[in-house]
């Protein structure tokens, strides 16, 4: 197969673990006989100390001739640190989702059995989680009328039927192909915009009579996922919601650096870990980079190509249990690891399958 793909690095470590997915794709392409081609843009805070703009013209451009978009990470202290800046890294993330038409973003949830020591709860609450988050990326309060003045300010919560639907059959296509159980979270108690979510989504599950469907509301079940986490298969909620639920999740792997993602919708799919740039650690080789190493399993099982994505979650759980592992999941008097150690130690692995 030959692939495109648009390879966004970002700010803090993001050039550093990209690095690692980009060698990993390559090791893949090699292994497996692709043609996979790479094209570097610009987004987040580099681009606006270049350009002034997060997410450029020729950025998108970029993304829309690739296949897919490898993403790695945005996000700069100077920006957090000035509430008065009118310009901000994440604006270039939303407006790459606004953009491409990314209405789906897809976070797988498992546990590693080398790593569940890792995890802040209990052995036996989180072993054998497993479940997929399916949030909806480009509605909401990130994309409604906003106002912002000394005294007062809003954001505005708006959904439409079709934005609900569209993110619900991507939910319920997800569950076909696992264990049938679809949760819907909203806060229907309260909001409007819950109410017609609910609403929607009572409809759209008779179409899916072989699943099993049930309603929670957010606070209950971000209190479920730590309680029962096993007690899901796939989680479907809007943009605000999802995007805290998915960080909460991400506790019960034991770390933020584990945990791929996808986004998809109308234009070039972004593949790209769950969390951020962590500026402090820019260019000190300590990041993990197995969240972004398995976004690339996701990239390639997106494209049909499930044998290689097989062998990256293969790689990847073959260099836990050695402990080839960056300092924040090391076993206690393990050897030093770091991010490009991990990405070439993976990289040798898929050579000799």
């Amino acid at each position: 197969m030959n692939l495109k793909i648009a390879v966004l690095p970002g700010d803090g470590i993001g050039p550093e673990i990209s690095q690692q997915g980009v060698d990993v794709m390559s090791a893949l392409s090699h292994r497996f006989g692709h043609q996979v081609s790479f094209e570097y843009a610009l987004c987040g805070a580099e681009a606006i100390d270049a350009v002034g703009d997060p997410f450029p013209e020729e950025t998108f451009q970029t993304c829309m001739r690739a296949d897919a978009v490898l993403f790695s990470a945005i996000g700069d202290p100077r920006f957090d640190n000035d509430p008065t800046a009118k310009v901000r890294p994440e604006q270039g993330l939303l407006a790459m989702r606004k953009r491409l038409g990314l209405f789906a973003n897809i976070r797988p949830i498992q546990t590693f059995p080398s790593l569940v020591h890792k995890s802040p709860l209990k052995d036996d609450i989180v072993s054998g989680a497993d479940f997929i988050c399916i949030r909806e990326l480009t509605g909401g309060l990130y994309f409604g009328e906003k106002y912002e003045d000394d005294d007062r300010a809003y954001d505005t919560n708006v959904y439409t039927r079709p934005e609900i639907e569209r993110i619900l059959r991507v939910a319920y296509e997800y569950a076909m192909r696992r264990r049938r159980h679809v949760t819907v979270v909203d806060k229907a108690n309260i909001l409007a915009s819950s109410r017609l979510w609910r609403k929607v989504a009572q409809e759209i599950a008779q179409e899916y009579p072989d699943v099993t469907t049930d309603y929670m509301y957010v606070d209950n079940a971000s209190m479920r996922m730590i309680q029962e986490p096993r007690f899901f298969d796939v989680i479907v909620t809007e943009n605000t919601f999802g995007d805290i639920l998915t960080d909460e999740a991400s506790c019960i792997t034991g770390s933020m650096g584990l945990l791929p993602s996808a986004s998809t919708g109308e234009h070039t799919p972004v593949f790209e870990p769950i969390h951020g740039s962590w500026p402090q650690a820019k260019g000190k080789n300590i990041a993990n980079p197995l969240a972004q190493i398995l976004s690339v399993a996701m990239l390639f099982e997106h494209f049909g190509l499930a044998e290689e994505g097989r062998l990256v979650r293969q790689a990847v759980d073959a260099s836990l249990e050695a402990n080839v592992r960056t300092p924040e999941i090391q076993v206690p008097g393990g050897a030093p690891f770091g991010t490009s150690e991990v990405g070439r130690w993976i990289v040798d692995y898929i050579h000799k399958r």
